[in-house]
């Protein structure tokens, strides 16, 4: 391995590390869902304001392919919602297990959304992971099950978006496309933020009040040290290593976010062995994926900087 790609390795896997922390400071952070992912995609978004190169790309680009942007940076927006409220209703240990079936839906959306041949080899992967979502859902108390079933429309929804980047993405500017999506994220939340009472309570919360210092705290490292930061880190990183290697990498995300939710929230004392069978079945699905699939080239670098689920080399 020569010194550039040696370095580039250790580079993605830091992106990865800094992904995985993402569940921990959900937790951690006392907003619920809705403010939470609020002001984590303002903050994104103010800091890319920042950068001229920015502002050139959203000149660049079509104003259809404006609107088509804004559509996925909804379900961006959705997605982040129901990760989060995932996060709040469990943990982050079985938040970031939900993010691996990202892959399963993905291998179902994708041929349709991209328009690419369907794959029967991620079908199988997909049916394989069936038997261990049933374990995690019964390796857990009954009370944390709601943050099951919404992580794994989470998961849903980062297979649509994907997709979407997929068929859209890969003619404009990261940096741009990913402003615009956050940007129209953030107006879905605002005109989601008055009937969330009646339609979700748990997510409910006024995203225009102000954040206490912990909390602002916590959500400036959400946004610059786990978003932006490993963005950059990852675009420089995927120049000098294959595709396989950085989705090999980037499929280890739920391993590095439970193990840092058992060392820093101990939240192995909250789930049995049971829970664990289930999510190394669905981990070694999801890692057999890059070994069983055509590497491709990245083409939606854009995804990096705005899912936690990030498949981002398929």
């Amino acid at each position: 391995m020569s010194p550039d790609a040696r370095k580039a390795t250790l580079q993605i896997h830091l992106c990865v590390v800094l992904w995985g922390f993402t569940a921990i400071l959900g937790k951690l952070i006392g907003l619920p869902a809705l403010p939470l992912v609020w002001w984590r995609m303002l903050l994104v978004v103010a800091a890319l304001a920042l950068l001229p190169p920015c502002w050139r790309g959203l000149r660049a680009i079509p104003r259809r392919q404006k609107l088509a942007y804004a559509g996925i940076g909804a379900l961006v927006a959705l997605h982040w919602l129901t990760f989060y409220g995932a996060i709040k209703l469990s943990n982050a240990s079985i938040g970031a297990t939900c993010m691996a079936l990202a892959t399963v839906f993905t291998a179902i959306i994708e041929p349709w959304l991209a328009k690419r041949p369907f794959s029967r080899r991620e079908l199988v992967l997909g049916i394989l992971v069936v038997p261990g979502v049933a374990l995690v859902a019964g390796g857990v108390a009954p009370g944390m099950r709601a943050g099951i079933a919404v992580g794994a429309v989470s998961a849903l929804f980062v297979g649509l978006f994907g997709s979407l980047n997929k068929r859209f993405a890969g003619h404009h500017d990261p940096l741009a496309v990913t402003a615009l999506e956050l940007g129209a994220g953030i107006a879905l939340l605002t005109v989601l933020a008055p009937i969330m009472p009646l339609l979700f309570p748990a997510f409910a919360g006024n995203p225009f009040a102000l954040p206490g210092a912990r909390d602002f705290g916590f959500l400036l490292a959400l946004a610059l040290a786990c978003t932006l930061l490993p963005f950059a880190l990852s675009l420089v990183a995927l120049r000098h290593i294959s595709a396989f290697a950085a989705q090999l990498a980037v499929n280890l995300e739920p391993v590095y976010a439970i193990a840092l939710a058992a060392l820093l929230l101990g939240e192995q004392r909250e789930l049995t062995p049971t829970f664990y069978s289930g999510v190394a079945i669905i981990l070694g699905a999801v890692l057999l994926h890059p070994l069983l699939a055509r590497p491709r080239a990245l083409s939606h670098p854009e995804t990096l900087a705005t899912s936690e689920a990030k498949g981002a080399a398929e």
